[in-house]
């Protein structure tokens, strides 16, 4: 499938190799008759003239290999642009919870050492019709000199073949556990890079290095066991050319003597030889390669979660040249938010009994609707799944009373946006935190930079907006990380703005303040905040109470704590 994406190129690239393969036949013949010239053998070309043929050959073949290159670079970049592409459009297709089931490190492995070994394994394919091209001519050509000869020469090629084929299964097991090795290193290096503050809090620096010495003491004995292999069997590849030689001076011995075999026809066999054996030497490679790649193409295929394995290599148009498109800012504006409502929502977790259950909710618009719980309780399980962030089992989610068939789809900017528990920043500018590729106005972004309690923060930074945040943005507080991601919200003007626990690393008077300013700054604005402090629930127009995974209660911060014990006990925790 990847080559009949790009057939004329793959047309090209057969029968530029094909030609780079088999053209080493002339000097091969230019070999023969300058030897048996000079050697008094035959009277034939005068060796000025053969001198000047092994020039023009030369640069002919290096210009074939030239555009062949060129072309082949454009076949490859092409093919592993177009697997890398599938696969993250698969990535951001999945909800958010199931995206990715390894780690991010594990998942960088895949596409970049995965989608290397497919792209050269495609390439190859065309090498191997040109080596079969040289190979038919050139023993062709020596069975016309002397069959005998050339059987008894080429008798190690086939045992090394052979020998090649029978170790494909070893191959293959070697290189998955290389392969599975070397994603536990990139997983730990990412996850250890990730948690920094919390393994020196712990004092467990010591046992992180020793637990990434471990598992580099494992990789370092899988990939010894897979290069050692290839290497014992490159080594046999290339020996064949030094075993043939010795064999063709031993039998060919006599029939040089008696004039039977010319020096010229022995230099023709030794040229030969070293190509042929190249031939196989390649030959070798690819069986070995093809059992490599096999394993490439699994692991791809795990990341693509239940998708078909022939999304990988569906054909697509790649933007390589020229300038890219501005991203769309807003877009058309989506129907403004009336009612979102809620009904019979459930999601349970594989393999387990936590998750939500039978949830029923109406948000009207303009309202500010907080949901609270214990920690467990399933509230950050409930916005996750009315945004398709996980796959809900059950139930019906309506917007303005027509059923959204693809929560994920549907609720992205300008419909809603969302701040998780967790935010996430990048290691840009802030400002390019904050828009993400978006080309919003000066003017928007200070708004939402207001908004979001942020501006005195933004003062006292050296650079201002330029600011670079760091990885994870770990040069911010907590509560900067929390608001930049709320202000990253506002910049998009959405109809319904979702939180989960902003207010967490915020002070009271910071959290008292930010909900001003939402009231003030983008009044009529739609609110769904997951919260247990006490700014939030006293600005709510209603409250949904969550316990073990079920709506217990709902109403008025008035009306739950005369009539709900399992909010009035959440309250009074909350102000103790």
């Amino acid at each position: 499938r990847l080559i009949k994406a790009q057939p004329w190129r793959y047309a090209a690239n057969a029968v530029l190799w094909t030609a780079i393969w088999a053209m080493p036949v002339i000097p091969g013949l230019i070999t023969r008759d300058f030897f048996d010239a000079i050697s008094g053998a035959a009277a034939g070309v005068d060796v000025a003239t053969l001198v000047a043929l092994v020039v023009a050959y030369g640069f002919a073949r290096v210009s074939v290999m030239v555009v062949g290159m060129w072309n082949d670079v454009h076949f490859s970049f092409r093919n592993g642009a177009r697997v890398r592409r599938n696969m993250l459009e698969r990535v951001f297709e999945l909800p958010g919870s199931q995206a990715l089931e390894e780690s991010p490190g594990e998942a960088i492995s895949r596409f970049r050492e995965d989608v290397e070994e497919i792209e050269e394994t495609v390439s190859w394919t065309v090498d191997l019709m040109g080596l079969v091209a040289f190979s038919v001519l050139a023993i062709g050509l020596m069975l016309s000199i002397n069959a005998r000869i050339t059987l008894i020469v080429f008798g190690p090629t086939v045992i090394v073949i052979w020998l090649s084929a029978k170790a494909r299964d070893k191959v293959r097991r070697y290189r998955e556990a290389a392969r599975e090795a070397t994603g536990r290193i990139t997983e730990t290096l990412g996850e250890t890079f990730g948690s920094v503050q919390a393994i020196k809090v712990a004092g467990a620096e010591r046992p992180m290095i020793d637990h990434f010495r471990k598992l580099n003491d494992e990789r370092r004995s899988a990939m010894v066991r897979d290069k050692v292999l290839t290497a014992v069997l490159q080594s046999m590849f290339w020996n064949t050319v030094n075993i043939g030689t010795g064999l063709i001076l031993l039998v060919s011995a006599g029939a040089m003597s008696s004039g039977e075999f010319t020096v010229g026809e022995f230099a023709l066999f030794v040229y030969f030889l070293t190509f042929v054996s190249d031939a196989v030497f390649v030959l070798g490679l690819f069986i070995a390669r093809y059992q490599q790649v096999t394993v490439a193409f699994r692991r791809m295929t795990e990341l693509l979660r239940g998708a078909p394995p022939e999304r990988l290599v569906t054909p697509v148009e790649l933007v390589l040249t020229g300038p890219l498109d501005e991203p769309a800012v807003n877009g058309d504006r989506v129907e403004p938010l009336e009612e979102l409502r809620i009904e019979g929502l459930t999601y349970r977790y594989p393999d387990s009994d936590a998750g939500i259950t039978g949830v029923d909710l109406v948000v009207p618009r303009g309202s500010f609707t907080v949901i609270t719980g214990r920690v467990g309780s399933g509230k950050t399980t409930l916005v996750r799944t009315i945004l398709g962030l996980l796959p809900k089992t059950n139930g019906r989610i309506l917007w303005n009373g027509t059923e959204i068939e693809d929560a994920a789809e549907f609720f992205i900017p300008p419909r809603s946006a969302y701040t998780p528990q967790v935010p996430r920043l990048f290691s840009l500018s802030l400002n390019d935190n904050l828009l993400l590729g978006r080309r919003d106005s000066d003017t928007m972004v200070r708004s939402a930079i207001r908004s979001a309690v942020l501006e005195p923060d933004v003062a006292a930074m050296p650079e201002g907006l330029a600011t670079m945040v760091g990885p994870l943005g770990v040069r911010l507080s907590g509560g900067q990380i929390q608001r930049s991601s709320a202000a990253r919200m506002f910049v998009r003007d959405p109809e319904l703005l979702v939180f989960d626990d902003l207010s967490s690393a915020l002070d009271v008077e910071t959290e008292k303040l930010l909900w001003e300013r939402l009231f003030h700054d983008r009044a009529g604005v739609t609110s769904l905040v997951v919260s247990h402090r006490r700014p939030a629930l006293r600005r709510a127009d209603q409250i949904l109470v969550m316990e073990e995974g079920r709506a217990v209660a709902r109403g008025t911060l008035e009306e739950l704590l005369a009539t709900s014990e399992a909010f009035h006990r959440l309250w009074d925790v909350e102000g103790e």
